[in-house]
């Protein structure tokens, strides 16, 4: 069973602050449908406010969505890098950012206040849609995720014949995972990974020498992020979970629900195309070619014609 975090106060601060929200937009009966006549600050008018975490690949996903909300010819006002869930959740709640690209699981794992027995991509969605607050709608969510992985080199999995998690029961020799120390505790640990698919793993608090640990050849198994650049720029691969035992992670826009309706389209566009390999290779142009958040938006847009 996946135990959850506890939900934060998050919810009962967004709650006092949508209210006075409420009160100052029950004057405007304007559509989000149709484009300002003028830039408007932060939360009022017809203004989208499209906000991103304080994370490269994020940040990336939040253009992407604000950039093709303009060339649809919604007015938009960027609030990027803001941080993590409790620096931007109670302005998603409240309704101060309308569009917020997120992930699956990790997101219900932090509003949520029972335990999580979903693990699979669309399990997890229903159990998000269930567990947002009315004021949030939870868009399309896309192929593409960023969760943690059971990841190996190549060259190893080449040689022991591995394609999923199950498959380390063939490997004769010891088998040992790196991650960060609380992987330990996790509800996908090596003692899950046991319970499982009978594999038996011993463990190293690697931390964040975990890939130069494996590429050293120190580990034989990594805890990588499934989005992370160096599923492009090394020789690795992510073992396949047909088990989930990982909760999944998709990338899905949440937004506010007053505007779902207007928004959808272009949306759930953009996540029908953001496949794995494409948010792996967007990464890299940010971390290895140091473009622009901007700039990587603009051409995955019109190459994927969503411009």
């Amino acid at each position: 069973m996946f135990t959850a975090r506890g939900k934060r106060s998050v919810f009962a601060v967004g709650l006092v602050a949508a209210a006075a929200l409420a009160l100052s937009a029950c004057g405007s009966s304007e559509s989000l449908g149709e484009p300002a006549d003028s830039g408007e600050s932060s939360g009022s008018g017809d203004t989208i406010v499209v906000g991103s975490q304080a994370y490269y690949s994020n940040e990336i996903i939040a253009e992407i969505y604000a950039q093709a909300l303009e060339a649809a010819g919604f007015d938009v006002e960027k609030q990027l890098s803001i941080g993590q869930r409790d620096a931007y959740m109670p302005d998603v709640e409240s309704g101060d950012i309308d569009v917020f690209p997120e992930y699956t699981g990790s997101l219900l794992e932090y509003i949520s206040d029972d335990d999580i027995d979903v693990t699979s991509p669309d399990d997890v969605y229903a159990a998000l849609q269930d567990a947002l607050p009315e004021s949030l709608t939870a868009l399309d969510f896309a192929e593409a995720t960023d969760q943690d992985s059971y990841t190996v080199l190549k060259s190893f999995a080449e040689e022991n014949g591995l394609t999923t998690i199950g498959d380390l029961s063939k490997v004769t020799s010891q088998v040992t995972i790196g991650a960060a120390p609380e992987f330990e505790q996790r509800p996908y640990s090596p003692a899950a990974a046991k319970e499982v698919y009978g594999v038996d793993l011993a463990f190293s608090a690697t931390g964040p020498t975990t890939l130069e640990s494996l590429l050293a050849g120190q580990i034989q198994v990594a805890d990588i992020y499934t989005a992370d650049p160096a599923f492009e720029t090394e020789e690795i691969v992510a073992l396949e979970d047909p088990e989930n035992l990982i909760i999944s992670s998709n990338v899905v826009p949440i937004v506010s629900s007053d505007i779902a309706d207007d928004v959808s389209d272009v949306l759930n566009a953009i996540s029908a195309k953001l496949t794995a390999e494409e948010l792996v290779s967007l990464n890299v142009l940010s971390t290895v070619d140091q473009q622009s958040s901007a700039d990587i938006a603009k051409k995955w847009l019109e190459d994927n014609d969503l411009v």
